[in-house]
């Protein structure tokens, strides 16, 4: 009896050590556009998602750590006022994902982001290894320019300086190059950059 005793007292004093290891797997990367929406995702286990209090942090590009969401429940969750009425959290506790709903990204939202968890000691925070999330603008398609050309009336001054016009419109990037032809003489290349801002 007694044998059987110390066995149970060791058996119970060993199983804090043989608990599963916290683990929290994100995407390495996301992209998105400006006023659209998509979703960040956190896979978790060794711990109970349900009854766990749950953050998401990110980090800007130059800048230090910055606390946007804590979560534990619908009615229990607190986010900071740069995301808030935008972003989302929520826990998928049958698949074990802690989520995060993005609307209205704006490029400002371009950072890394890390889901975390109080580790069992409650005295730090267990870090998931973090999604890049680029904002970028929408690539425009390629438009094929509009090309007007103007010709100068018949001149019957032999000295008279006549020029033709070739007007190009409507065209996207907004860089051209034109090739002019008059006749028989040599060819004469034009080019018009132009700077683009982003929407």
């Amino acid at each position: 009896m007694m044998t059987s005793t110390i066995f149970l007292s060791l058996l119970l004093a060993l199983l804090p050590c043989v608990q599963s290891e916290i683990t929290l797997i994100q995407p390495e990367a996301e992209t998105g556009h400006p006023g659209g929406s998509l979703s960040l995702t956190c896979k978790t286990s060794g711990f109970n998602l349900g009854s766990s209090s749950m953050y998401w942090i990110r980090q800007v590009p130059g800048q230090g750590l910055e606390w946007i969401v804590y979560y534990y429940s619908s009615s229990s969750n607190n986010y900071a006022p740069a995301i808030k009425d935008r972003f989302t959290a929520s826990k998928d506790t049958s698949n074990n994902i802690f989520a995060l709903e993005m609307r209205s990204v704006k490029i400002d939202d371009t950072a890394i982001y890390y889901c975390a968890s109080p580790d069992r000691d409650i005295e730090k925070l267990l870090f998931g290894n973090g999604t890049r999330l680029i904002v970028r603008p929408r690539q425009k398609s390629i438009v094929k320019p509009k090309l007007s050309a103007f010709y100068p009336p018949k001149s019957s001054s032999k000295d008279a300086v006549q020029a033709a016009v070739c007007l190009a419109s409507d065209f996207f990037p907004k860089d051209i190059s034109l090739q002019l032809a008059f006749g028989d003489k040599p060819k004469a290349n034009v080019t018009r950059p132009s700077v683009l801002k982003p929407d």
